[in-house]
C-alpha cells in the first residue's frame, strides 16, 4: 500500500483515526483525530505520536519515544487494543485504540493505523469496580490480583530479559545493590546497569517506581 493509499483510509474512517511511520511520526490524521483531540491536521502531521497525544496508561508509564507498540509492530506482531489517558480538547480523557499492521510499498518497515475510541465513563467503572474488590471483598490473593492486573495497558508489553524480571523481584524485596550483586554473583556495576535499563524501558525515575509500575502490569 503507498502513503496516498494509507491517508485515503484514515480519512475515510468515521472514527478518530492516524497512521503512524515507523519512527513514530503522524503521516494521516484525520477529522475524528481532530475533533476528539483538539489538535488540527497541520498541527498533528510530521510529529511524533506522543508528542501530540501527551498519552499515559494505567501503570503511570508515560508515552515516550520508547513505544512498544511500535516496536512490537515492526516485528509485525499482532497488537491487542489498549488504553490510555490522553489529552482531549485540554482534558483527560481514557480511550481504547485498536491498531492494525500496514505495509507500506516503498518502506521494510511497516506502518501502524490506530483508530481511537473515547472509554471515559467504561475505564472509570472498571477502575471503581477493581478498588471495590481490593477493599471489600475477601478473595485470595491470587485472585485480586488478576483482577487488579491491568488488561490493556502498553506496559505489559515491555521486553525485560529474565535477568531484568530476577533484578526486580529483588529489589521488591528491599535489597540493595550489594546485596543484589552478591546473590547473583555478579558485580554491582552490572547490577546498576540492569537497573538502569529497567528504569528505562518502564519509563520510571526511581527504583521503587519500577517496580511498582511492573507489579501493576504483571510483570512481575
Amino acid at each position: 500500500m503507498k502513503v496516498d493509499e494509507i491517508r485515503k483510509l484514515v480519512e475515510g474512517t468515521a472514527d478518530a483515526a492516524f497512521a503512524l511511520d515507523s519512527n513514530g511520526i503522524i503521516a494521516a490524521w484525520n477529522r475524528g483525530a481532530a475533533n476528539l483531540f483538539g489538535v488540527k491536521n497541520s498541527e498533528a502531521i510530521g510529529k511524533l505520536c506522543f508528542e501530540v497525544l501527551h498519552g499515559m496508561d494505567e501503570c503511570g508509564r508515560d508515552c515516550s519515544e520508547t513505544c512498544f507498540i511500535r516496536q512490537k509492530a515492526q516485528m509485525r506482531e499482532p497488537l491487542k487494543s489498549y488504553d490510555l489517558r490522553i489529552n482531549t480538547n485540554g482534558k483527560k480523557q481514557w480511550c481504547n485504540f485498536s491498531i492494525f499492521i500496514i505495509e507500506e510499498d516503498r518502506s521494510t518497515l511497516p506502518y501502524t493505523l490506530h483508530v481511537a475510541r473515547p472509554v471515559e465513563l467504561q475505564k472509570r467503572f472498571e477502575l471503581l469496580m477493581r478498588d471495590f474488590v481490593a477493599q471489600e471483598t475477601n478473595l485470595p490473593a491470587e485472585n485480586v490480583r488478576e483482577v487488579l492486573t491491568p488488561k490493556k495497558t502498553p506496559t505489559k508489553l515491555v521486553n525485560l530479559t529474565k535477568r531484568e524480571i530476577e533484578i526486580l523481584h529483588h529489589i521488591a524485596k528491599g535489597e540493595k545493590t550489594k546485596q543484589i550483586a552478591e546473590k547473583l554473583f555478579i558485580s554491582p556495576t552490572t547490577v546498576n546497569n540492569h537497573i538502569q535499563k529497567i528504569l528505562f524501558k518502564l519509563g520510571a525515575h526511581t527504583r521503587l517506581e519500577a517496580v511498582r509500575r511492573a507489579e501493576k502490569a504483571g510483570l512481575i
